[in-house]
């Protein structure tokens, strides 16, 4: 019988220097690949993060090319494997906004989905001055993505998006067997937050859950909560960095998730469905 594939997560501090942060990434996915994973998710903002986000605005890159997308092929294509891209700044219909952008790459290289974040992080947290206006400076995104990998059918949304259900559930309609989720949830609302809805969405749809994420003090006086894991689709956390930069790696075994849903078949048991409402 063949071994279960691997997947990995990495988790990183990151910083303003895109230069600097290609290095550490490029050294965390090769120790990922090294580890034998098949598939690599980044978290959110992987290659930077500035002192405000308008700095996005001049990393914005079109479809198809520019450094970033040129760094995530080069680095898919060398070490063999897919990546999830964390999420890039794209080029949106409008000049003063991006996409925040999470690209998959094939093991050679070649983009095969694009999933844009859908949910803004428009928020004052509880009891702090800190808030957050993603949409000032983002464009959302209007539509989920699913795709085949090795491991299975992958789903991909990214950091506020964990919040939201429905567009997991309707990524049960597309026949969703794992989830990558770039993050970079507060020091704040991680604490509250992450580990329990991470393993509410493993738990609902009963999948896979490879969630990268940011995690420690950021140069621009953000904190992150980082956390990042894995977890199966019982809920369980089988593998997790707790703070500062890392990577875990863990198989993600097909026969386990097959058996758990034959057995406890909750996703045939739905009397609802829950559907997006068309864009406008």
């Amino acid at each position: 019988m063949n071994k279960p594939m691997r997947a990995a997560a990495i988790q990183m501090a990151t910083g303003p220097s895109v230069d600097s942060n290609l290095i550490e990434v490029e050294r965390l996915i090769r120790d990922a690949a090294e580890a034998g994973a098949t598939l690599v998710v980044l978290p959110e903002n992987f290659a930077f993060l500035g002192q405000q986000d308008q700095d996005l605005l001049n990393l914005a890159e079109p479809p198809g090319d520019g450094p970033l997308q040129q760094f995530l092929s080069t680095t898919a294509a060398r070490l063999g494997i897919w990546l999830v891209g964390g999420t890039i700044p794209m080029q949106a219909s409008v000049p003063d906004r991006v996409r925040s952008a999470a690209l998959v790459f094939n093991a050679k290289g070649e983009q095969v989905a694009r999933y844009d974040k859908m949910h803004l992080f428009d928020v004052s947290l509880p009891g702090t001055e800190e808030r957050y206006q993603e949409s000032a400076t983002m464009e959302p995104g209007d539509s989920l993505t699913v795709v085949d990998t090795p491991l299975g059918r992958l789903g991909v949304a990214v950091c506020y998006d964990l919040r939201f259900p429905e567009l997991f559930r309707q990524m049960q309609d597309e026949g969703v067997e794992l989830l990558a989720i770039p993050s970079a949830f507060t020091a704040l609302t991680g604490k509250a937050h992450w580990e329990v809805l991470v393993r509410a969405r493993a738990i609902e749809n009963l999948a896979y859950v490879i969630a990268a994420a940011q995690g420690g003090y950021h140069l621009n006086g953000r904190e992150t909560h980082g956390h990042s894991m894995i977890v199966d689709p019982w809920g369980a956390i089988l593998a997790q960095v707790p703070r500062g930069t890392g990577c875990i790696c863990y198989p993600i075994d097909q026969g386990f998730q097959t058996s758990v849903r034959r057995s406890f078949p909750t996703l045939t048991h739905r009397r609802l469905k829950c559907r997006l409402a068309a864009s406008t």
